[in-house]
């Protein structure tokens, strides 16, 4: 039933096989698998890495473990066998480059479909994600979750219900991992002045369905922030300790058509 692992990441062939025989039918909900030991065994591989891989199973709900018992094949969806992709992303992503490397890829060519596919409804949806990242630093804070409302905006602008999802993953990660890098990025002398010009370049590009304009602008957006990160990475770029109200951007909300 299991063949022998033949990869550096061990677990991730593991949970492979075990969803694969779940979806052929050969494990059914209700089944308990092997143990770790016993599927070590038969896999050839380490107890640790069966032990990881039922851990990552379980928290995608493919699985239960119950102590004492096993672990046993839950009543699972197809949609539920996709969760995959949350998990990895968290386990696997170390650098925080890679991501915005699949950011471009995606985000690109998402900012021209909303800009081709936009209804009102998300115009006023983008509008209001950057009205109050806005608001959010403009009263302290670094406007992680108006960025985040923002980009998941556009991604539901484009209308496509699997980039929607794809996107929800992305978004939803970098708002727990990207906390630190943004602070130190709002250290920076007029940075979020920049960061928030940026993004209302983009909402303009897609208000006006130019969907050339709008990859562009997304483009523009994204190298700016992959290249201020990489400098603070290597030290050429400053950081100084706040001070007061400096991280504030003092940008009346009706300069951007905003109501104030």
């Amino acid at each position: 039933m299991f063949k022998p692992v033949k990869t550096k990441k061990v677990y991730e062939e593991i949970i492979g096989q075990i969803k694969k025989l779940i979806i052929d039918g050969k494990l059914q909900p209700g089944d308990k698998l092997l143990s770790e030991r016993e599927l070590a065994e038969t896999l050839d591989v380490s107890r640790a890495s069966v032990r990881e891989a039922f851990s990552a199973l379980e928290i995608m709900g493919i699985i239960t473990i119950r102590p004492g018992e096993g672990s046993f094949v839950r009543q699972v969806s197809y949609e539920g066998m996709m969760e995959p992709l949350s998990f990895f992303l968290q386990v696997e992503i170390d650098d925080l480059f890679q991501l915005l490397e699949v950011r471009k890829i995606l985000e690109i060519e998402t900012a021209a479909l909303a800009a081709m596919r936009a209804t009102p409804e998300d115009l006023e949806d983008i509008k209001c994600a950057l009205a109050s990242m806005l608001e959010e630093v403009n009263t302290g804070g670094i406007g992680e979750h108006g960025d985040a409302a923002f980009h998941f905006s556009i991604a539901k602008a484009a209308n496509n219900p699997v980039l929607i999802k794809v996107m929800h993953t992305i978004t939803d990660l970098l708002t727990k991992t990207f906390r630190t890098t943004r602070q130190k990025m709002f250290l920076i002398e007029n940075m979020p002045t920049l960061l928030h010009q940026s993004h209302y370049e983009i909402y303009e590009a897609i208000t006006a369905h130019n969907p050339r304009l709008a990859r562009r602008k997304m483009q523009e957006h994204l190298s700016l922030v992959e290249s201020v990160l990489a400098k603070i990475k290597k030290g050429e770029l400053d950081t100084p300790k706040m001070q007061g109200d400096s991280k504030k951007l003092q940008i009346p909300n009706e300069d951007y058509g905003f109501p104030s």
